[in-house]
Formats: structure tokens, sequence, C-alpha cells
């Protein structure tokens, strides 16, 4: 299956690092132009100018701290009349901790990272999308959608809501062409689960080798999962060969995940 992007332009956020960063990178070697969004301008300028542009793209980068729901609107403005074909939503998870002592902050400002920017990311690029009966909308949420992780409360909460804001969404816009999903990545080697490691290794006052190693026997496959494991899912998806799929919440976990 040869899956090309050419005269396709995809809005991936957070791409300055992990699943973002393999997600863009395998867009554009795919003939994809990308405009990455993310909060750090000096990494993303090294992404934007690293990225593949053989098939002549003109790769873009919009800057804002998705915390911020202000941020977001002012950045999206930038865009003008740029059409937008791929939405890929991602964005970095709250810290860790149990939900009892979690504070009403910490809920805020995950919904506003995780499913607010993501619900004005959608609201400014649909109305092209339905104009040309065509588009994306693919969103990196977490396998705790299946399965609440342990001490991991705020994370649990936000992204459950933010697959259910998904599978509202594409019921609302399948018949215009339009398929919206859900990647539910494992335990996959991003800066995110490093610093996971490190918390519970010092928790628990063994090394870091060892968490990693406990977590890989958890997987069937008996090891973590690489970003560009979930990018080929996403890739998938925000093709043409992917028209019929919508609505899903696509695991890919290596079969950690207990449920059917």
């Amino acid at each position: 299956m040869n899956i090309r992007f050419e005269n396709k332009t995809a809005l991936v956020c957070g791409c300055t690092q992990g699943i973002g960063l393999a997600i863009a990178t395998m867009l554009a070697e795919a003939g994809c132009t990308i405009i990455g969004f993310a909060r750090n301008e000096d990494k993303l300028k090294e992404v934007i100018h690293a990225l593949s542009t053989t098939s002549g793209q003109q790769h873009r980068m919009l800057i804002a701290d998705f915390s911020d729901p202000k941020q977001v609107e002012s950045a999206l403005g930038q865009l003008g009349t740029t059409d937008i074909d791929i939405i890929i939503n991602n964005s970095g998870g709250p810290a860790p901790g149990s939900i009892q002592q979690a504070s009403v902050d910490s809920f805020h400002e995950a919904f506003n990272r995780l499913l607010m920017s993501s619900h004005i990311i959608a609201q400014h690029c649909i109305p092209a999308m339905k104009q040309k009966g065509y588009g994306r909308i693919i969103s990196i949420i977490s396998t705790s959608v299946r399965q609440p992780l342990d001490e991991l409360g705020v994370s649990n909460t936000v992204r459950s809501a933010t697959a259910a804001w998904s599978k509202t969404l594409s019921n609302e816009l399948a018949q215009f062409g339009i398929t919206v999903n859900s990647i539910l990545p494992g335990a996959t080697k991003t800066g995110r689960l490093s610093a996971l490691i490190e918390k519970k290794a010092q928790q628990q006052q063994v090394s870091t080798d060892a968490i990693a190693h406990a977590m890989s026997e958890e997987v069937p496959m008996k090891r973590l999962g690489e970003p560009e494991e979930i990018a080929a899912a996403a890739i998938f998806l925000a093709s043409e060969q992917a028209s019929y799929i919508t609505g899903i919440t696509l695991l890919v976990d290596g079969g950690r995940t207990r449920a059917l």
C-alpha cells in the first residue's frame, strides 16, 4: 500500500518530540505539507527545517501554549485562508498523581490543553473541510480511555472526555466525508514515559531500568512501543484508504490493555 499526501496539508500539534514528531516526519516524507503547532519556538523551528521537502512542500509553524485557549485562537488566526486537510491533536499529559489529591486548577489546565485546544482547532478547520467534502481529525489520547491507569487521575479523566468528544464529533461530520478517530498509545518511548519512569523509580527506590523492565513485562510483546509505531497508525487513518473508518478508538499498545 503506497500512501501519499501530495497536495494535502496537516496541522500537527505537539510535534517537537515523541509521537507528534514521528507523525510530522512520516507525513512530510509522504509528501504532506506540515503546519507544526507547539509552544517551544526554538525546537519547532528545528523540526520544521528538518522535515522532508522532496515534494516541494513549504512547511510552516504556529506558536501557542495549549493550556491557554486565547493563545490557540490567536495562533490559528495567522493561518488566514489556509485549508487544513488533516488535524493531529496531540499534547503532553497532566502531571501524575492520585485523583483525590488533584487540585481543581489541574483539571482546568488539563481540559484546556487536551480538550479545549482540540475543539478550538476543529471549529477553525471544519468549515473548509465541509466545503471540500474531505477531512481527517485524529486525536492521540491514551489507553486509559479503556482502562484507567494508576496514579494518573487527572489524565484518566480528561482523556476519557476527549475520546467522548471525538466520538460525538465523528457522528456529526461523517456525512461530509470527514473522519474523526482516536489513537490510544500504550507505554511508548517518549519524554513523558521517561518522566513517569523516573518518578516511579524514586518512589520505589529502584533503578529506572528496573521500572522500564517491569513495564515491558506487562506488555504481551514484552517491549515498549516506538513513537514511529503510533505514527504509522496515524498515517493510515489520515489516508484515503481509511475513508470508511470513523469514530473508533484504536489501541496501539502491544496488547497490554485487558479489554476487548
